[in-house]
């Protein structure tokens, strides 16, 4: 092990060899599940949201600050991958191989037969959403796959999104009565404008703290 400081190793090989090592000599590390790390995964994901809003307000130290969030982060994704690859599943390199396959397949004007077209952000999105579509085309419901757990906004937000891509009405009304209605017709606002609720909501409350 090389320790800090010595550039001469490539610090992703080095992270992998101090997780399996790690798995291989601490109690704690070593009983860890899929499952049993879950909690610390929601942790430092909400952890490096934080710090994207620190830097995003210009905190002193925000910079510092995510890169060490984003260390966490890092941390989670090589213990999961060396736990998979204990019990014959996977490794950390077929999660690096798996999301590059991915990259270059979702980005035909980067890497494919597409590459010579103008395209601004928003047509490049749209391309992105209907590679995925047809590659997950066997869903049979409208949130197959969009995780119940994630916060009630964003999940709203991505409901939203392919009830309208599947060419269905929602028919909201921001006038509606039930909180919840009006709440759903924010969100589909928001949508059409481009923007995120989740973010917007963090940044409204933020400005008030």
């Amino acid at each position: 092990m090389s320790g800090q400081g010595d550039e001469s190793v490539e610090p992703l090989l080095e992270l992998r060899a101090v997780m399996a090592r790690l798995r291989a000599e601490c109690p704690w590390k070593a009983e860890q599940t899929h499952r049993s790390l879950v909690r610390y995964l929601l942790e430092e994901t909400h952890e490096t949201v934080e710090a994207v809003d620190r830097l995003a307000a210009g905190e002193p130290g925000a910079v510092e600050h995510l890169r060490e969030e984003l260390g966490d982060l890092l941390l989670q994704v090589y213990f999961h991958a060396a736990v998979a690859a204990e019990a014959g599943g996977f490794d950390i390199d077929d999660v690096a191989r798996g999301i590059t396959d991915k990259m270059v397949r979702r980005n035909p004007h980067v890497f494919g037969d597409e590459a010579d077209q103008s395209r601004d952000a928003a047509t490049v999105n749209e391309r992105w959403q209907q590679i995925k579509a047809a590659e997950k085309s066997h869903r049979t419901t409208v949130d197959e796959g969009v995780p119940a757990g994630l916060p009630a906004l964003l999940y709203a937000d991505k409901v939203l999104d392919r009830l309208h891509r599947a060419g269905h009405d929602v028919g909201l009304d921001p006038a509606s009565t039930d909180v919840g209605e009006r709440l759903l017709a924010l969100v589909e606002e928001a949508r059409v404008d481009g923007l995120d609720p989740e973010q917007a909501l963090r940044d409204a409350v933020r400005r008030r703290t």
